[in-house]
């Protein structure tokens, strides 16, 4: 089947594979006690900052939940999109692991404002029967495909530090979103008074392995100790680090992102005059989300694999079409993309 459903699908970059050979060649320290961590380590801050305080952790699940467990007791809760990973595909993850509540706000394209946020914190302030909100978390790039505004980020950091609360950003495709803006990674996250940060790189070319960063160094007090009661302090912790290292240092985190980019760009491009389909949101990373004829829909999954998503989530749509997700990624050709073009015009 030719693949236009997950960046999770495609496979390990081959800078990637290599680096991870070259760490294979000797015994070294366990636990995160080596010189790839320590190295991994500050490759980050060399791109969010001197201060901020890394962790590595095997899952974007993990990172997620550990990071913002870290800043929410049992009777906290987190603010986020309705749409947001922690909150619709993470198997209730976050509640079960962290043992808060998860406020859910509406979204305006997969993106959640201080206006948006605000009822929420004001019906739960000082009344002892709601969870309180210690967090705002939101998704960078966003789970339909757009990206944050450094602006709309700064009211969000500015909104949640006035009202007590920090934020934190899901980066499972950050670098999508930095390709997008044409931004450092600390002029959108650090500089803007973002707290916690979970990055990824598994949907961008790594194997296996994201990191929690405290962008706010303050918060990273006790983590260690979480990271190893919830199953994630890996003992041969180079493997996750040294994939960092080629990733950040070599800029292939840019490489990849461009290429994802680029190609769902090219997929817009080429069918949004297609009269069977229409693009549901705007395309500013490696996601499209189109409305589709059934019939059509069809046809094109006997040849392509793609996900359907659940009509009772989105019903704003006519009789006889579906919503589906298009998704690029690293490795996607132009040749793969133009053959899909003309597959849906044909």
């Amino acid at each position: 089947m030719k693949n236009f459903a997950s960046d999770n699908t495609s496979g390990v970059h081959p800078q990637i594979f290599e680096a991870l050979q070259k760490a294979n060649i000797s015994n070294v320290p366990a636990y995160g006690d080596d010189e790839y961590s320590q190295l991994a380590a500050k490759v980050i801050k060399q791109h969010f900052g001197e201060h901020v305080v890394p962790y590595f952790v095997l899952l974007g699940t993990a990172a997620n939940v550990l990071s913002l467990g870290s800043v929410t007791p049992s009777w906290g809760a987190v603010i986020c999109a309705d749409t947001a990973h922690i909150n619709s595909d993470e198997c209730g993850a976050p509640e079960a692991k962290m043992g808060c509540k998860l406020f859910t706000v509406p979204n305006v394209n997969g993106k959640i404002t201080p206006e948006a946020c605000l009822p929420t914190i004001q019906a739960a302030k000082d009344n002892v029967h709601h969870s309180q909100p210690k967090v705002i978390s939101i998704t960078q790039s966003t789970e339909l495909g757009t990206v944050y505004t450094p602006n709309e980020i700064k009211a969000l950091a500015d909104f949640a530090h006035a009202n007590g609360l920090y934020l934190h950003v899901d980066g499972a495709r950050l670098s999508n979103a930095a390709v997008t803006l044409n931004l450092p990674f600390k002029a959108f996250t650090t500089d803007l008074g973002v707290d916690l940060l979970s990055l990824g790189g598994t949907k961008n070319g790594l194997m296996f392995g994201e990191a929690v960063v405290f962008l706010n160094p303050a918060l990273a007090e006790n983590f260690i100790y979480m990271r190893k009661q919830s199953m994630q302090l890996l003992s041969k912790m180079r493997f996750v680090a040294t994939q960092f290292i080629e990733y950040l240092e070599a800029d292939l985190w840019k490489t990849n992102a461009t290429n994802a980019n680029i190609m769902a760009k090219r997929l817009a491009d080429g069918i949004k005059d297609v009269s069977a389909v229409k693009i549901c949101y705007p395309v500013q990373a490696n996601a499209l989300f189109v409305r589709i004829e059934t019939k059509l829909l069809e046809r094109l999954a006997k040849e392509y694999y793609f996900y359907v998503l659940d009509p009772n989530d989105h019903k704003d749509y006519p009789k006889g079409y579906q919503l589906v997700r298009w998704m690029t990624s690293f490795n996607t050709t132009t040749e793969q993309v133009d053959d899909f073009i003309q597959a849906i015009r044909k």
